[in-house]
């Protein structure tokens, strides 16, 4: 029995890899990925091992039906990490493994955090099929029962995923592929404007918020990621400065985006999308922004990071 179970954990060993390399793609998180290739193992333990004839392929399967389920218990959930509830550091994992920190962002690295970010505000039916077809080859045919959907319906998740992660390349200066010299040029200027604007708030510079907010700016959150007695919505540039200088914890994550083909800037700890911003800048100010953290609003957003 013992000698029996020895071999079907080696067995088990060959195909770690590639398991945890899936879990990563779809979950974002090592330790998370780590959590749902054990979950598989145990499964297997349960499970009589002489009825598997394609052992990878079965390994496979169990493993993108875990990180389904973890994918839409958090998608429940998610409402709970928002606002005053972000970190003060970098998101950490519960029962991180091995290396923690340090190989959770050689992973990110090695897989793409951009590619992460735009994942992440897929729904989790289209992120497993994306990332089982397009990323390990996996045929539709198989795909299909794991998402509770036909191969065709399979096929159209994986193809609206693709669109999604694939649809904008934008320059340098946040400019999409085709965009005119004007527009490029504003989206340019934006870019400056949300970017003071990001820096005066990481370091609580209440003058330069002053200086990049409009007079009489307009700030709108979702309720959800605000902390109890905060307004979802505040008007003129000493309220919404004095606001960020206290409320402004997440900046520390953000990063500039184009948001629906907007300037605007993203929250997204380790390629985890947590909150979207979106602007309107007149000039050289902000004359208003939107926080966005509802999960479904964040999934319906199209979103490109841009380089630094």
């Amino acid at each position: 029995m013992d000698d029996a179970r020895d071999r079907l954990a080696e067995r088990f060993e060959t195909h770690r890899g590639e398991l945890h390399a899936v879990a990563y793609r779809m979950l974002g998180s090592s330790a998370e990925a780590e959590d749902a290739v054990q979950e598989a193992w145990l499964r297997l333990g349960r499970a009589d091992a002489a009825e598997i004839g394609n052992l990878a392929g079965w390994l496979r399967t169990v493993v993108s039906r875990i990180c389904l389920d973890m994918l839409r218990s958090r998608a429940s959930r998610r409402e709970d990490f928002v606002g005053e509830r972000m970190p003060h550091g970098a998101e950490p994992d519960a029962g991180a493994v091995e290396s923690g920190p340090e190989s959770e962002v050689l992973l990110a690295e090695s897989v793409g955090r951009a590619l992460l970010v735009v994942l992440d505000a897929l729904g989790p039916a289209e992120r497993v099929a994306f990332v089982l077809h397009d990323g390990f080859a996996v045929p539709f045919d198989e795909i299909a029962p794991i998402v509770e959907r036909s191969p065709a319906a399979a096929k159209k998740l994986a193809s609206r995923a693709r669109q999604r992660v694939r649809g904008r390349h934008p320059d340098r200066h946040g400019a999409p592929d085709g965009t005119s010299a004007g527009s490029a040029a504003e989206l340019a200027r934006n870019r400056r404007a949300v970017e003071a604007f990001l820096a005066a708030a990481r370091d609580g510079d209440l003058g330069g918020l002053l200086e990049v907010l409009a007079p009489d700016v307009v700030r709108r959150v979702d309720p959800a990621a605000l902390p109890p007695g905060v307004p979802p919505l505040s008007r003129g540039a000493r309220t919404v400065a004095e606001e960020t200088v206290v409320l402004g914890r997440p900046a520390r994550f953000a990063e500039v985006a184009l948001v629906d083909g907007s300037m605007g800037a993203v929250v997204a700890p380790r390629g985890r999308l947590r909150l979207a911003l979106t602007f309107v800048v007149e000039g050289e100010r902000i004359a208003g922004y939107e926080v966005i953290a509802e999960p479904a609003r964040l999934r319906a957003l199209d979103i490109a990071l841009l380089d630094g």
